[in-house]
């Protein structure tokens, strides 16, 4: 009897062996989240409820704001920060984004970013209306603006369907976050293909953190602390590797008080000698040069 249809389950102490990439075991992952959220739409999240116990009718210009922020202040701030260190990270990006942000599009192009399908607008493809066609309109304009080959995807919402991963190995995806199940990648069948998981993380992301658990500010510096004395451990005992990766949104990391303590994250990271940062793709070649498939 299997867990679920699709991943296998292995224990983690069983799953082969991963060899360092570069020399280094200890892999960090940027997960920035760049997101459009329809003004004339629901909030898919916000930051206050409607006053008088009214339900939030759009226009809902507060929470609208509170990410319209992110996109004209915090990535810009984010991006900086970023830039100032010199380090990789990949841009999780709703396909819209493109025409209504456009000169922060052609800015994380500038940058190096990988881009990484997330859907056309902040909407699960559990409520799209045709889930192929978005999927295939994501790829397909995302390809044409940034000229990469989209091979990876977040849903919004980490959401899928029963047909979500067939669809993305028909056009072109080998690599998804939907899965967090594992500190390293694993393979998912994909109808008769196979797709690989790549880790992605609710416990260090800033939407859990901070606009569900209502944590401090240096609470995502402090989860990473204590995640990686852990990580060193296993690194050390089990001769393997892992990958730390933090899933970010401009309207929450960015912004001022919260971004003070992203600095101090990436030159806690950038102190270690054992520490890469990579993009999507990069994880996905790297586990795809030394994994077989396992089904």
């Amino acid at each position: 009897m299997a867990s679920n249809p699709f991943i296998p389950y292995c224990l983690a102490d069983e799953r082969p062996k991963l060899k360092p990439m570069n020399g280094k075991s200890l892999l960090v992952h940027i997960a920035i989240n760049l997101e459009y959220w329809p003004f004339d739409r629901p909030m898919p999240r916000g930051i206050i409820p409607a006053p008088h116990g009214a339900p939030p009718i759009p226009p809902d210009i507060p929470n609208y704001g509170w990410v319209e922020y992110g996109m004209r202040c915090g990535m810009p701030r984010m991006m900086d920060i970023i830039a100032d260190r010199k380090i990789k990270a990949s841009a999780f990006m709703n396909a819209m984004v493109v025409d209504v942000y456009p000169s922060l599009s052609d800015r994380v192009l500038t940058e190096g970013y990988e881009i990484v399908g997330h859907g056309m607008f902040q909407q699960t493809l559990k409520q799209a209306d045709d889930e192929a066609k978005v999927i295939s309109e994501t790829v397909t304009k995302l390809e044409a603006f940034s000229g990469q080959n989209i091979r990876a995807w977040l849903g919004p919402g980490l959401a899928e369907t029963e047909n979500s991963l067939e669809l993305f190995r028909q056009n072109g995806i080998e690599f998804v976050h939907d899965w967090i199940v594992d500190d390293l990648p694993a393979w998912i069948k994909a109808g008769v293909d196979h797709i690989v998981a790549l880790p992605y993380s609710l416990e260090l992301n800033d939407v859990p953190v901070y606009v569900i658990q209502n944590a401090s500010s240096d609470e995502l510096y402090k989860r990473v602390e204590a995640s990686l004395s852990i990580f060193d451990a296993e690194i050390k005992t089990k001769n393997d590797c892992r990958i730390l990766t933090i899933g970010l949104h401009p309207h929450i990391i960015g912004v001022p008080h919260r971004a003070y303590y992203f600095e101090q994250i990436l030159d806690l990271l950038l102190q270690r000698s054992d520490t890469i940062f990579v993009t999507s793709s990069q994880i996905g070649e790297w586990f795809l040069s030394q994994a077989k498939i396992q089904d």
